[in-house]
């Protein structure tokens, strides 16, 4: 397992579409293994495939540090609700801005030996999910911010 470098923010591939993950080969899973650790050494919540320079659509998320969840081929069948609030990305480093997003988030998706399960998700989890699969499909969630970015420093001092 490595840590791999995430991308940030004008990286050109944060941009293009994820293609799908066919089968599971020793290079799809030294990915996903990387994914996790690069998640946890970074201390995020959730990582998508682009992130890492691969565009492939998988995503990894862990809302509470205990909890690792894997998605292969993501995709939302079901949202509802509404929540605004604060969000960043590992791939736009030291900023966050008041994000819209559903409350309640369903997704399919299938696990490592490719077999389909549903999801589902409410509150951070679901704002996880769809903050994971926009980056699936080029978009970051700066394109979604409600107002200016703010540094996160500035978030932390006010709290």
């Amino acid at each position: 397992m490595a840590i791999r470098k995430i991308r940030e923010i004008g990286d050109p591939v944060l941009n293009k579409r994820c293609k799908e993950v066919t089968e599971i080969t020793p290079r799809i899973q030294d990915l996903i293994d990387d994914m996790f650790e690069t998640l946890y050494e970074a201390e995020g919540v959730g990582l998508a495939a682009p992130q890492v320079g691969i565009l492939k659509r998988i995503v990894v998320i862990d809302v509470t540090g205990e909890d690792p969840l894997l998605l292969i081929n993501p995709k939302l069948i079901e949202s509802s609700g509404e929540q605004t609030g604060y969000e960043g990305c590992l791939s736009v480093p030291g900023k966050q801005g008041n994000v819209t997003r559903p409350n309640y988030a369903k997704i399919i998706a299938y696990d490592e030996n490719l077999n389909p399960f549903e999801l589902e998700g409410t509150e951070l989890l679901a704002r996880a999910i769809c903050h994971e699969l926009d980056h699936l499909e080029g978009h970051l969630y700066v394109e979604r911010v409600e107002g200016p970015l703010v540094n996160t420093e500035d978030l932390e001092e006010e709290q």
